[in-house]
């Protein structure tokens, strides 16, 4: 097994593609946890996982993504299923999640996540405010039906609906969403593995705010006076949403991820506003 280990690893280093993701691949052929196989490698290897292994990284180095291989991952610390064809959660996400749980939300708030895809925010921010009423929206049969799948496996109460942007829900605390926000001439430089999740859920026209931009007119609506729009956009166009919110009286911050780049925008509707 460290013979085939290294094996894996080598082939991936050669394709430019982290070595870690042997392990990853090695787990799946054998049917063993990483975790397992981190603790010890069994040899030989159990019957057919050979074989198997190199299958994976044939399909790996083909450019498939590895978390559509490995069937799940890993979200705010809950297991997520994914498939072919649905957005992948990323882990910069997650960090719009973060700052959705130190906003001063009140004690059973109404939330909206638009765009679900797997579910990974509504469900993340459910398992974290327990006392919070939350929405989600999405417009993709395949999506929706696997955000579903999460919940119930999660047992966690979202209440999905199929609906384009807010869906016409009004009276949140906070309307959060990892929006389409991709130019789209990116994809001319888009690594290979995107073209196997949902384009619409990644391109998003020219400067990549065309759904961005509707979506923060609706929330002028959906808001409660002093609500809260968070949203995950690309550090080369969070900017121009962030000035066009605050011509509009908006109180509005630009936030950085971990790597230290413009990523989030957090905007709060002004209080004084009359509802309608």
């Amino acid at each position: 097994m460290i013979r085939l280990l290294r094996a894996l690893q080598g082939r991936l280093k050669e394709a430019g593609l982290p070595e870690g993701e042997a392990l990853d691949l090695l787990a799946l052929a054998t049917g063993l946890s990483r975790k397992d196989l981190l603790l010890k490698l069994p040899e030989p290897p159990p019957p057919g996982a050979e074989e198997r292994a190199w299958a994976l990284l044939e399909r790996r180095l083909s450019r498939y993504p590895l978390q559509y291989l490995l069937g799940e991952v890993e979200f705010f610390g809950l297991p997520l299923k994914v498939e072919e064809g649905v957005l992948i959660p990323r882990p910069e996400t997650e960090g719009l999640v973060a700052l959705a749980l130190t906003l001063p939300l009140p004690p059973r708030p109404r939330i909206l996540d638009v765009g679900t895809g797997t579910g990974a925010i509504a469900l993340a921010l459910k398992r974290h405010l327990p006392g919070a009423e939350v929405f989600a929206t999405e417009v993709d049969e395949k999506a929706l039906a696997l955000a579903r799948e999460n919940a119930r496996r999660l047992g966690l109460l979202v209440h999905f609906r199929k609906a384009p942007l807010t869906g016409g829900l009004t009276g949140l605390d906070l309307l959060v969403a990892n929006p389409p926000y991709l130019p789209e001439a990116y994809r001319e430089e888009a690594p290979p593995e995107l073209r196997y999740e949902n384009p619409l859920a990644l391109y998003a026209g020219g400067e990549g705010l065309a759904v961005a931009w509707p979506l923060a007119l609706e929330a002028e609506r959906a808001l409660r006076p002093g609500g809260f729009l968070l949203l995950e956009l690309a550090p080369e166009n969070v900017g121009k949403l962030a000035e066009a919110l605050r011509e509009r009286g908006w109180r509005v911050e630009v936030l950085r991820d971990l790597a230290g780049r413009d990523r989030y925008l957090r905007a709060r509707r002004p209080p004084q506003e009359a509802e309608g």
